[in-house]
């Protein structure tokens, strides 16, 4: 039985039975130190091989503890982005400024910590945060990487920006993950992004596209924050 973080790969592999998790990559069972969350996902995926036929490819239904919105009274981002400056410079401009304001950040981070998991993609951070940029304004692009398809370097991509950033915020320590989460979907340019990529996705006519903006990108708590038309 196998726990997929990334549903293409397991589409491509067939493996006779597969849970799909909607979780961050490199957290198969969901969150550290919960016990009893980790159980229900091992259970989901036991029950797969209940199944008299395969390939059986399940989507597990629920989010990791702590990605629910959070109180925000508690913490404040080291650095005082701007998400409205997206509108007046372009999507671009603004992302490469807030990235930039946050870079010191991320560095002190790595530096006090020693360790990041930035990099799941194999291309730098500015190149995954241009992927997601060009692929907005054009579906046609090709993927940076020859082994591997867009829609799977656009998950990577994703992950490792979303990651880049809560490292970044949490130079500044305090914040749980729902605090980070609802600051980074809700107050950044990234975030912003994200959800325009999203959206693009779920207009597509590829069905991998399709199925990777409308369960692999957004969290089900911030869904009601993509956007329901382009442009």
């Amino acid at each position: 039985m196998l726990v997929s973080l990334v549903r293409e790969h397991t589409e491509q592999m067939k493996p006779p039975r597969a849970l799909w998790v909607p979780f961050d990559l490199g957290r198969p069972m969901g969150a550290p130190d919960a016990p009893e969350f980790q159980r229900k996902v091992l259970q989901s995926g036991l029950e797969l091989l209940a199944s008299d036929r395969g390939p059986v490819l399940a989507d597990f239904p629920e989010d990791a503890p702590g990605e629910a919105p959070g109180d925000m009274s508690g913490w404040v981002c080291p650095v005082n982005l701007a998400p409205a400056a997206a509108e007046a410079d372009g999507l671009h401009q603004a992302l490469i400024k807030e990235m930039a304001s946050l870079r010191p950040w991320f560095d002190l981070n790595f530096e006090n910590k020693g360790r990041t998991v930035v990099g799941v993609g194999g291309i730098d951070i500015d190149a995954a945060a241009n992927l997601i940029v060009d692929f907005i304004q054009d579906q046609e692009i090709p993927s940076p990487r020859e082994d591997k398809p867009l829609p799977v370097m656009l998950k990577f991509s994703a992950e490792d920006l979303k990651a880049w950033y809560l490292e970044a915020a949490t130079a500044q320590p305090g914040a749980t993950a729902g605090e980070l989460a609802d600051w980074f979907w809700n107050e950044t340019v990234a975030g912003s992004a994200l959800l325009k990529m999203a959206a693009t996705m779920r207009a597509s006519e590829h069905k991998g596209l399709q199925a990777l903006g409308g369960k692999g990108i957004v969290p089900r708590h911030y869904e009601d924050l993509v956007p329901t038309k382009l442009g």
